[in-house]
């Protein structure tokens, strides 16, 4: 994984055009009398087989079910079942799924802890001669490396950035502010006016989601949650207690919806598409979400500026993620393959993406919907990759989000802090 700021280039000229594999969709060699495909590419199945396609985006079923049957016209012999869950549970439970290869035999996982912890468990399938790499843009793809082996594909492009309402800016003559005190102006406006500054969900996702904006220009390196898994960093250091410092400045200034740590996500998201928040603290992932739910909603990101304007290094956060794998323990490897590289090819990722809003790594890929393009404007701004999957340690990235908690409760940042860095400090010496 780099550290360093990808700039990243999305549009369709950005890239040259990869040619498709042969292989994809097409019948075994045998049936068609032609030599095996090359090293590299998956052969298609000689016998009807069923694999199993595990994720936690419920919210795709309906897209993936219709490549799914694409895939299946395409190939006859291999059969494909999906299983979703939430992803809190997908996070903690999906490793016991894996395990015996009856579930997963293609499957998706977060960067960061949990993929370090798959790969030291052995769930990945070295993937590093697959041709199918190719229809991928290998900058985007880099995270799912490991020891010069790439284990895992990521399948999206995110922005980790929080969505605002565009017509409620123009309506209160508000502009994304490019520091913390043009940031809290803008929240006392909207809470003055009777609107919800942020809706953040602190009873699940928003605490490791708001983190990463609110974290990246207060880090003294881009590296340092690295440095914290190996004692070169610490919590209790000044740029993690400012940045609890400003989740409290946030909240006891009521710009967070009242009992915030009581909301989850699907309840902040509701505040927001219902016009109630003009903020909603998330990412690009959930700009097609709510205007399904809201289809008069104009959306935008903007990420809080925690320092002065001219000490900010970063404009945002980006990140790529739902890694597709093979998994280790299954089968039927070969046709788990074929699945991947179907999915690689440009017109069924354009499909995925379209139909579920979600910025894609293939290269060359059409976005038709606004919602896309609004990520695609963030490809020339300065991003950093998401903060939060630089802990690769679980009970870390646990100990980092639960402090956000702890302040929000009512705990000092300076406390909570010091809570955080013992759990650090104990999983250092295991």
């Amino acid at each position: 994984m780099k550290n360093s700021t990808f700039n990243l280039k999305l549009s369709v000229v950005a890239f040259a055009a990869v040619s498709l594999l042969s292989a994809c969709g097409a019948a075994p060699a045998a049936q068609q009398g032609t030599t095996p495909p090359a090293a590299g590419t998956a052969p298609a199945a000689a016998k009807p087989v069923t694999i199993s396609f595990l994720h936690w985006r419920g919210e795709d079923v309906k897209s993936f079910n219709s490549i799914i049957e694409q895939f299946q016209k395409a190939n006859p012999n291999i059969k494909v079942e999906m299983q979703t869950m939430p992803s809190d549970q997908y996070q903690s439970t999906a490793q016991a799924k894996l395990a015996d290869g009856s579930v997963g035999d293609v499957f998706a996982s977060f960067p960061g802890a949990q993929y370090e912890a798959l790969a030291k468990a052995g769930f990945y399938t070295d993937l590093t001669n697959a041709k199918f790499l190719g229809n991928f843009n290998d900058q985007l793809i880099q995270v799912g490396k490991k020891d010069g082996k790439q284990l895992a594909v990521p399948y999206q492009l995110v922005y980790n950035d929080p969505i605002y309402n565009v017509k409620l800016f123009e309506k209160y003559n508000l502009t994304p502010p490019k520091d913390w005190d043009g940031f809290l102006a803008l929240c006392e406006k909207l809470k003055g006016n009777g609107i919800i500054p942020i809706a953040f969900a602190g009873a699940d996702i928003g605490p490791g989601q708001f983190m990463n904006t609110m974290v990246m220009n207060n880090l003294p390196s881009a590296d340092s949650f690295t440095k914290l898994g190996i004692g070169e960093a610490k919590l209790t250091d000044e740029w993690w207690v400012k940045t609890l410092s400003q989740f409290k400045e946030l909240n006891d200034k009521g710009y967070f919806q009242p009992n915030s740590l009581g909301t989850k996500d699907a309840a902040a998201g509701a505040l927001f598409t219902q016009e109630k928040a003009a903020i909603l603290a998330s990412g690009s992932y959930q700009l097609a979400q709510n205007k399904k739910a809201n289809p008069e909603l104009v959306q935008k990101l903007l990420a809080p500026i925690t320092v002065a304007a001219d000490k900010a290094t970063y404009e945002g956060i980006h990140t790529a993620t739902f890694m597709l794998a093979v998994n280790s323990k299954s089968k039927h490897p070969e046709e788990a393959k074929t699945f991947i590289e179907f999915l690689s090819k440009k017109e069924i990722a354009a499909q995925y993406a379209n139909e579920t809003g979600q910025n894609v790594t293939v290269k060359d890929v059409q976005y038709t919907s606004p919602e896309l393009q609004v990520a695609v404007e963030w490809a020339n701004k300065k991003t950093l990759f998401q903060p939060r999957f630089f802990i690769t340690d679980a009970e870390n990235q646990k100990a980092v989000t639960n402090s956000i908690q702890a302040v929000l409760s009512g705990k000092s940042p300076q406390d909570a802090t010091k809570e955080a860095q013992a759990i650090v400090d104990q999983q250092i010496k295991k």
